[in-house]
């Protein structure tokens, strides 16, 4: 555990010596699509904190100077598959939004949906040696903290401390400098396969960059397409990417819960492929012109060219139904949204005072999906859209880019995390395990 510290430590002064130089890449790792936006930072360091608060964070300080986006060859279920077709991709994503900033970039902070997160809810208590608490108080109680056997082939993407008590003052954000006798601490911690992690940052330094930053595009998501109130309420977001399904909660503006589906767009496409017996591109532009998952009797009516590379003309000038390819298209998206229903009842989401929940990614653009949603998730469902930032072009203003949105928000203005804070040297850590739906019961 020790030595992730020091990782995570390493990766935030590559991220603070990006910022001292005033330009910095973001990533979005992909099945689908690789996207990479260049920052530029106007006087970060000189800036005045507290003009901006919440979701708004931040964001006068920096502007995109640069975008490109390229379509992932190498990335399956949001990891890496083939590491060359990666590589490439990367290289040519950063390279194109090099170009168009006029920039050149050394760091790169990278977000990605694979590694099969797990969420842990901790706690931690300590007794104050002076009257307020000082920085060192905090370490101790974050160091304090009961670790969960997570297990050896994991690495811990986010320990986010999110809720601060001292004495009987609960709802704390940051506690230091307060009077006080006993501090505790709630954290979210966020674990991710080791060998997704490993595969990314070894990709990444091959691609000539350093790496300032992992970070889960669950959590990035749910900061760029959430608005205040939600984030602070209790909200759900769900990012409908091509190979995942990313499900991530919000409660009092911090990331309590986040786990993955591995079914995406990318599914619907394959089904719509082999059903209508088409290539994947052909079956990709009909999803995304034709597609839908409420039929009416319009539907049946309504006639769609299907075309073919087999070289049989009659095969390839044959037409099917709008109702035809809906049949195809809603089994899959029935059973995406019954999976994503069973990660929000494992994490207890029906305990939150607010059900809201947003859907986003590029996969949630499919008509009628909102009234779909609602019925098998329940409470209030929106359609959700990446905040707008300097310099972001209109072309990167859909669903599908509000990951990289929002790890742009991130990038700038990032929440404590437990590595944030120099832990006591005598720091051994317990082992017992604390699931998140059981800290959410107790603690919200």
């Amino acid at each position: 555990m020790r030595e992730l510290y020091e990782s995570q430590r390493a990766m935030r002064r590559q991220r603070e010596a990006a910022l001292q130089r005033g330009v910095v890449a973001v990533l979005d790792i992909g099945t689908s699509k690789i996207t990479c936006f260049v920052l530029r930072f106007d006087g970060v360091a000189n800036a005045p904190a507290g003009e901006e608060f919440g979701c708004m964070a931040g964001q006068s300080r920096f502007r995109v100077a640069g975008v490109a986006t390229k379509r992932s060859q190498g990335v399956r279920f949001g990891e890496i598959d083939r590491m060359e077709e990666t590589e490439r991709a990367i290289r040519a994503a950063v390279q194109g939004a090099q170009k168009m900033a006029g920039l050149r970039v050394d760091h790169a902070i990278a977000c990605f949906s694979g590694g099969r997160p797990r969420s842990y809810g901790l706690s931690g208590s300590v007794a104050l040696r002076e009257n307020s608490v000082s920085e060192h108080d905090v370490a101790r109680v974050l160091a304090a903290c009961e670790l969960p056997d997570y297990g050896s082939r994991r690495h811990v993407v986010h320990a986010l401390p999110v809720n601060f008590t001292l004495d009987h003052r609960s709802g704390l954000s940051d506690p230091r400098g307060q009077i006080g006798n006993r501090l505790s601490v709630d954290m979210h911690m966020l674990t991710i396969d080791a060998p997704a992690v490993e595969n990314l940052l070894y990709c990444i330094k091959r691609c000539d960059l350093e790496l300032a930053g992992v970070v889960s595009s669950a959590y990035v998501a749910g900061l760029s397409a959430l608005v205040e109130d939600e984030q602070e309420l209790g909200a759900a977001c769900i990012d409908m990417g091509a190979g995942t399904t990313s499900v991530s909660i919000f409660m009092r503006k911090h990331l309590i819960y986040a786990d993955t589906v591995r079914m995406g767009g990318a599914h619907v496409t394959s089904d719509i492929s082999l059903g209508l017996q088409v290539p994947a591109n052909v079956a990709e532009r009909i999803k995304a012109f034709y597609g839908g998952v409420e039929a009416t009797g319009m539907d049946d009516r309504e006639m769609i060219d299907v075309g073919g590379e087999t070289g049989d003309w009659e095969h390839d000038r044959r037409q099917i139904s709008r109702s035809e390819l809906i049949g195809i298209m809603r089994p899959r998206l029935e059973e995406i949204l019954e999976e994503v229903r069973a990660r929000l009842d494992a994490a207890g989401f029906e305990h939150l005072p607010s059900q809201r929940i947003v859907l986003t990614g590029g996969a949630s653009e499919v008509p009628g999906l909102d009234r779909l949603a609602s019925r098998i998730l329940g409470g209030r469902i929106r359609m959700g859209r990446p905040l707008r930032i300097r310099g972001l072009p209109q072309a990167a203003t859909g669903p599908g880019f509000a990951a990289v949105v929002g790890l742009c928000l991130h990038a700038v203005c990032p929440q404590d995390e437990c590595w944030d804070f120099e832990q006591p040297s005598d720091w051994q850590g317990a082992r017992s395990l604390r699931r998140a739906v059981k800290w959410f019961r107790e603690n919200w």
